[in-house]
């Protein structure tokens, strides 16, 4: 077993490098790493909260059991509320989510594209159908 060394790097600015490193279970709080980039990387168990992660940009990623929650402009008592401010649109594209689920999301203008449909439902109601008698009328 390797024993981990712990750095601190505190109230200061720093460029890392990290190559081939083992750094789990390691921990950045109240930090601004915009520009970040991962690449390669095992990144399985992370964990970001309370964040801006506008411009995120995940590729090429296995996110099997993410659980993605609590995402928009933050809510009225929070720091940087903003009665003002708009959430930007995200975009999902080529991304495999069959067997997901959508609770609780306003999906308000939201479009949905060449995309296979089959067995999904809204509200309890098969999508299929609901095209189908759209169509039919």
């Amino acid at each position: 077993m390797t024993i981990m060394e712990l750095i601190e790097i505190i109230n200061s600015a720093k460029q890392l490098n990290v190559y081939e490193a083992r750094i789990e279970n390691s921990k950045i709080t109240m930090s601004c790493i915009n520009g970040l980039e991962m690449n390669d990387v095992s990144a399985t168990n992370v964990k970001i909260s309370d964040a801006n992660l506008s411009d995120l940009e995940i590729h090429g990623a296995q996110m099997g059991g993410a659980y993605i929650h609590s995402i928009g402009m933050p809510p009225e008592g929070h720091l940087y509320y903003d009665p003002n401010a708009k959430q930007r649109p995200l975009k999902f594209d080529d991304c495999d989510l069959h067997g997901s689920t959508i609770t609780d999301c306003n999906l308000s203008k939201v479009a949905i594209a060449n995309c296979n449909l089959t067995g999904m439902t809204i509200n309890g109601v098969l999508v299929e159908d609901l095209l189908r008698v759209y169509k039919d009328k």
